[in-house]
């Protein structure tokens, strides 16, 4: 069995202008809002209840539930987890009708004289088959709450415009972190401040009977957390060189992209083995999910290392500024997805290398991370018929539950293959500069453009991204992005590993990283000998085509 390694790739540690002065976020709107009040006392048994009441007027009204979900970029809205609903007005049922296409429209009749409705309903925090951020969200000493699930809203109307005041029930004694500024307190009933519709769903909330919330980088403006609940309470006594490096990820990311689009930021991190692992970007703070002792254990927190400097990132990549087919004004319009090469590719590039720069991995690590990358990337013969672009274009339908022909039908390949395109990019401007510039400024004309802001979107094209390039380095930026996009090419793209002096070679062993990976996975690989991925149960997990394995009539799940 062969195994990918890399030699020593550089790792730029150059520290960038420091920020401008702070602009103030514009107000949400006030006046008449919905009310929201969440109950969590039985999110233990995978139940939360929610009341909505949410201002009319009389006549025909269609209902809203949120279907295409930010960073999901799809219409994962956990419809099929609605249950119990029921509408009321002065005390009467309402009758209601689902539409008969769109599943998540509720048609309700308003009376004469009613100027609001009361809506009560109850979200199933079971898994789902929508594949939603709130599957297995809780456990019996936690809940991550994502509002997208517990709310409707009055559609054809632009989310940012809708005002909204939330509330929180808690089970008793558990404590809770969020970006939402917290209007009033008192043991377990929280108020929030009034916000948009699109700026609750974009704060989600962690909650948990063990929770912890830790400050970073106290030298740093606005202030930034660490919000962890686990299933444990030893769980919270993380160790002070990760805290260390959290701190350090925040330093490093301002230096790099000269710029914040928050008023405060989160990192809500639950810690569990029952919870869901998970990574969701937000403006002002990030979903993140790994184990109970997911950086405790050194070979599992070699595997998570990247998730908080991804996450972190797309604070500025993703959520400021956003593809315009992302940019879409409610949850019921549909996203396209042809510039996520950009929005998750570049991500990846600059979350790995800022997981290097923060310690949070070594530099060893980073570059065994990439190997193993690329050379998955390198034996994927799917991209001989689907090129990146259109992992990108087809990206809602390339999330499998399994890995089975994965190397034949390709999947969300716009992550790894958009960090080798965009380590090529950067490698590309140090060769036209003669290292007088790189891929950091780029980020600063792309990423910090309108200074320091609160949040908002700020849409971007292709040529947006051609045209800041070419603000770096003079060059046929359009030919170099095209070419690697709608490549059919049987190789992965390689030219930035070998631009930087470097080149992916095979090993007998595997590198440390691998073996993590493999070991968590319950796996052997044999992959770039035999063609097989298989399960130390002896099940097999994926053949690649035309390999040895393939020819020999084997085949995935046997």
């Amino acid at each position: 069995m062969k195994k990918s390694t890399l030699g020593l790739l550089c790792i730029h540690l150059f520290l960038l202008p420091a920020c401008r002065s702070i602009a103030q976020a514009p107000e949400p709107p006030q006046d008449s809002p919905i009310l929201l009040h969440v109950d969590l006392r039985d999110a233990p048994r995978r139940l939360i209840h929610a009341h909505l009441q949410i201002p009319v007027s009389a006549g025909p009204l269609t209902l809203e539930y949120p279907q295409w979900i930010p960073g999901d970029h799809r219409p994962t809205g956990p419809i099929d987890n609605l249950a119990g609903l029921l509408i009321r007005a002065n005390g009467q049922d309402l009758p209601w009708r689902r539409d008969d296409v769109d599943m998540y429209g509720i048609h309700v009749d308003v009376p004469p004289g009613v100027s609001r409705l009361e809506v009560s309903l109850d979200f199933l925090a079971t898994p789902g088959d929508t594949g939603s951020d709130m599957d297995a969200a809780t456990s019996a000493n936690m809940t991550v709450l994502e509002w997208n699930a517990v709310i409707l809203y009055p559609a054809h109307i632009p989310v940012a415009q809708i005002p909204i005041a939330a509330s929180l029930t808690m089970p008793a004694e558990w404590k809770f972190g969020t970006a939402l500024s917290v209007a009033s307190q008192a043991g377990a009933e929280a108020s929030f401040a009034p916000v948009s519709v699109e700026r609750l769903v974009d704060s989600p909330l962690i909650a948990g009977r063990y929770f912890r919330e830790f400050p970073l980088a106290p030298d740093m403006t606005p202030a930034h957390y660490l919000d962890v609940a686990g299933d444990a309470a030893q769980d919270l006594d993380l160790k002070p060189e990760f805290l260390r490096s959290v701190s350090q990820l925040v330093r490093e990311a301002r230096a790099l992209y000269a710029s914040r689009h928050y008023e405060t930021y989160h990192f809500l991190l639950s810690l569990s083995d029952i919870v869901r692992e998970e990574g969701l970007e937000h403006h002002q703070s990030s979903d993140n999910g790994v184990q109970e002792h997911g950086f405790s254990d050194p070979r599992l927190a070699v595997l998570n290392a990247e998730l908080l400097p991804h996450e972190f990132t797309h604070s500025w990549n993703g959520k400021y500024r956003r593809p315009v087919g992302l940019a879409t004004p409610d949850y019921s319009a549909p996203m396209k997805g042809d510039l996520l090469w950009v929005y998750e590719g570049m991500t990846q590039y600059w979350g790995n290398v800022l997981a290097a720069r923060s310690a949070l991995w070594t530099p060893e690590s980073y570059r065994d991370a990439l190997a193993w990358s690329a050379a998955r990337l390198d034996e994927k013969p799917g991209r001989t018929w689907r090129n990146l672009e259109d992992t990108a274009v087809s990206s809602q339908s390339l999330r499998e539950k399994h890995d089975y022909w994965s190397n034949w039908r390709r999947s969300q390949d716009y992550y790894q293959e958009g960090e080798l395109l965009w380590l090529d990019a950067d490698t590309t401007i140090r060769q036209l500069t003669h290292d007088k510039k790189s891929l950091n400024d780029f980020c600063v004309k792309f990423l910090a453009v309108g200074g320091n802001t609160g949040p908002e979107v700020v849409p971007y094209t292709f040529d947006d991204v051609v045209a800041a390039l070419n603000a770096v380095a003079p060059y046929d930026w359009q030919g170099f992005l095209t070419e690697r996009l709608q490549s059919h090419a049987g190789h992965a793209p390689l030219g930035g590993i070998e631009h930087a002096g470097y080149r992916l070679v095979y090993t007998a062993e595997p590198t440390p990283y691998e073996q993590a990976m493999l070991d968590n996975e319950k796996k052997i690989d044999a992959w770039f000998s035999l063609g097989l991925l298989v399960f130390t149960t002896g099940q097999i997990d994926d053949v690649r085509m035309g390999s040895p394995a393939f020819q020999a009539g084997l085949g995935p799940g046997t």
